[in-house]
């Protein structure tokens, strides 16, 4: 079958599960896959749908505001609620489940939103490639009954972006983004204040045009992850100096590079077989 025209079966296919929930709240976070659904949901529905979205220590500024300017653009109703992750019993101790209670705890919320919004259906953005990695989040999305379209639809990260491009969405191409708790190594204590260590690093990075890239914490080390292309980028003398003397003022000791380049999931590398 024709690529083009299985991705635009794939999308009939979400489009008519959409269309079945009638009202519907989306989870959303201004990231590729959900500014796709929230989209295409909108398309389909209306106004019979809305946007929910957290403001949280744990996702920069930057994604709030572009979440915001997206609704407002759209013309798309949004609710924000107020997510205190580290308030959350055993989160800060950062266990191998620690995404597990923070989506729980989450879309525990955001349901709430949705029932007193009386929407039928909370949806949320997951795509058939997220069944691949450790992803205990999914656990809690099962539990609850939350809805993943994308996933129902077939549809994996690529032909998510592919059909962004085709939509003229802004997101098309934008860099994938994780809540900044996978930056910490499993059973390190998570705080505020490498949080914003971890923030300000990797805006630093992005300001001086690497276009994906991690700053994975260990103590008070910093792992640099970028695109391994790009990886010789960060040993010219200008940048590296600037690197170095800048993660040093956010609180860092150590500023190294991970070889092995930017990929998704890193942490879990260390995690036993077992979890799988």
């Amino acid at each position: 079958m024709d690529e083009k025209k299985e991705i635009f079966q794939k999308l009939e296919e979400m489009k008519k599960v959409i269309r079945g929930y009638e009202r519907a709240a989306i989870a959303f976070s201004s990231g590729v896959d959900s500014t796709f659904l929230l989209k295409v949901a909108h398309d389909v529905l209306g106004d019979q749908v809305i946007a929910v979205t957290a403001s949280s220590h744990f996702f920069p500024g930057r994604e709030l505001e572009e979440a915001k300017s997206f609704c407002e653009k759209e013309g798309i109703k949004q609710i924000i609620c107020e997510i205190d992750e580290l308030e959350i019993k055993g989160f800060c101790q950062n266990p191998a489940n620690r995404c597990y209670l923070c989506k729980r705890e989450l879309f525990q919320q955001f349901r709430a939103v949705a029932q007193e919004h009386h929407m039928a259906v909370l949806a949320e953005g997951s795509n058939v490639d997220d069944e691949g990695d450790y992803r205990p989040g999914l656990q809690a999305i099962a539990e609850l009954g939350i809805k993943s379209p994308l996933r129902e639809a077939g549809l994996t990260k690529q032909e998510i972006r592919e059909l962004s491009r085709i939509f003229g969405l802004p997101t098309w191409e934008k860099p994938s983004f994780a809540c900044l708790a996978s930056r910490f190594v499993y059973g390190e204590k998570i705080t505020r204040e490498k949080l914003s260590m971890v923030e300000q690093a990797e805006q630093l990075l992005a300001d001086l045009g690497f276009s994906q890239a991690r700053v994975r914490i260990h103590g008070t080390m910093a792992r640099i992850e970028v695109l391994p292309e790009e990886i010789q980028g960060l040993t010219e003398k200008e940048t590296r100096l600037k690197i170095t003397k800048r993660f040093k003022q956010y609180g860092f000791s150590y500023v190294t590079v991970d070889l092995q380049g930017y990929r998704t999931g890193s942490m879990n590398e260390t995690l036993s077989v077992g979890l799988h």
